[in-house]
């Protein structure tokens, strides 16, 4: 066997028995990015050297009896995260050239643990799309049909997990963007809820949204590194000082008695047949493994795009305001403050950020605030409570991750609203800050992987790993990879 197909938990096995050293893994990832993406274009940048380097220092460290629980395994990080000595752009122009000094303390806790730095991956212009599409560097491709997007905005994460590149890879999720493109490219995507991973060191989209998380082969290998990277920092007021479960130990294969709750808004007009059919099939696969499934009402969900689109930009319009070639950003000197402001950014940034910032910049301005942005925020907090009074009845929520499949590269490109509806399921989770797993669930009749989404309270991440992986122990879908021929000859 390729070393490459193994899963993150597998490949560590196999270094701890000393069938294959981390320097021999890492050179087969390596090998397998310089063969395939340039086709494919889900890296960035790519830190052999450095990888090595790491490999080798796991290696010597594994001689002297040391272990842990990523020790020698070839991950890589979504371009928002910053990384010391690392080129860190989030997709734009504005930031070529930057060289963090320190790293995002998720990229710090993955190397601390052992982890082999491959190198960023691709993603939308600071996180704002649903295809990688609106990256001012490349387009990535989708590893199961050349043709299509791999989703987004961590499209390049889910592309190079997708693609056997990465043991597992790190994204970011504000409105559906490590889920969307886990469905997308048929693998596992985890969004933890807002406060459990910490926000220090990723660049800001919007910050009551950002969550980190992790994109990997199987969801055993998505609770490894989730319990890496979890846990208070002091370095961010808004994550949660509380103790990280064990969450691998909560992968018991049990799931009896489980309440799955069914919202009926979540399968409506515009649901392609084949992904309803496919995640109505997985849901009748957790109730064989003993789950009770409960219909349930998510009242306020038709309302979660409007809201989202309404507060996302208007914190991006915010956080955005820092890269003016002033503070932070290159500079396009005119000799004069305001021409200098707009030809720097207008140079700088790509038309999906120009237009959610004067989205969120008119949401916020005199006599609109309290119309826009402060009644969006009120609708937020029903939003919120209808997964609150969900929960109260059901321990999971299963849903779609999609709408469709992954559709066609430029499909979307001329109409916004056609690329924001892609995210209508994924949205509802992210404003109510809870968490949310996709996991393969089917095929299509084009053969593109199709989601099942589950969702859990607050901080009840190993409710639904629980679930998923039980439901992956009972079926073999994420254990489909794609044929790089075919996605070659299509790229």
């Amino acid at each position: 066997m390729n070393p490459t197909d193994l899963s993150l938990v597998q490949a560590r096995e196999a270094l701890r028995r000393r069938d294959l050293s981390a320097v021999e893994l890492t050179q087969a990832a390596l090998d397998r990015i310089a063969a395939l993406d340039a086709d494919l274009g889900a890296f960035l940048t790519v830190t052999p050297e450095r990888a090595l380097a790491a490999a080798a220092a796991a290696d010597k460290a594994r001689a002297t009896g040391e272990d842990g629980p990523l020790l020698g395994i070839p991950l890589a990080v979504k371009d928002v995260l910053s990384t010391e000595g690392v080129q860190t752009t989030c997709g734009s122009k504005i930031l070529e050239g930057y060289v963090p000094v320190y790293s995002a303390t998720a990229v710090q806790r993955l190397e601390e643990a052992g982890a082999v730095l491959l190198g960023k991956l691709n993603m939308d212009e600071f996180a704002m799309g649903s295809s990688t599409e609106n990256s001012a560097y490349q387009t990535t491709r989708n590893p199961w049909d050349g043709e299509r997007v791999p989703g987004g905005s961590s499209g390049g994460s889910a592309a190079a997990v997708a693609a056997r590149m990465a043991f597992g890879a790190l994204g970011t999720d504000t409105g559906g963007s490590i889920r969307q493109p886990g469905a997308l490219c048929g693998v596992v995507g985890l969004k933890p809820s807002y406060g459990r991973v910490s926000r220090w060191g990723l660049i800001a989209f919007g910050s009551s949204l950002d969550c980190a998380g992790p994109l990997a082969r199987t969801v055993e290998d998505a609770a490894e590194l989730l319990g890496v990277i979890a846990g208070h920092d002091p370095l961010d007021a808004t994550s949660l000082n509380a103790p990280v479960p064990d969450y691998r130990a909560q992968l018991t294969g049990d799931i009896r008695g489980l309440r799955v709750g069914v919202p009926q808004e979540y399968f409506i007009d515009g649901l392609a047949h084949d992904v309803d059919a496919a995640v109505r099939g997985a849901i009748e696969a957790l109730a064989a493994l003993g789950a009770e499934i409960v219909p349930i009402s998510l009242p306020h969900t038709d309302y979660s795009l409007p809201v989202y689109y309404l507060i996302a930009p208007a914190e991006a319009s915010a956080n955005l305001a820092r890269y003016d070639g002033i503070r932070f950003g290159p500079r396009v000197d005119t000799g004069e403050m305001w021409p200098t402001y707009k030809a720097t950014r207008g140079q700088g940034f790509g038309p999906e950020v120009k237009r959610r910032i004067m989205l969120g910049t008119y949401a916020l301005s005199a006599g609109y605030y309290d119309a826009y942005y402060g009644k969006a925020q009120q609708v937020r907090t029903l939003i919120k409570r209808d997964f609150d009074e969900a929960f109260a009845r059901v321990d999971v929520i299963a849903a779609p991750t999609t709408p469709h499949t992954a559709f066609r590269i430029g499909e979307h490109s001329t109409d916004p609203l056609e690329m924001y509806l892609e995210d209508v399921f994924t949205l509802p989770a992210s404003l109510a800050g809870v968490c949310g797993l996709s996991l393969p669930c089917g095929f299509d009749s084009s053969n593109l992987p199709i989601g099942l989404q589950l969702i859990g309270p607050a901080f009840g991440e190993e409710v639904i790993l629980r679930a998923g992986h039980a439901y992956q122990q009972a079926t073999d879908w994420h254990t489909r990879a794609p044929s790089p021929i075919v996605w070659a000859k299509k790229a």
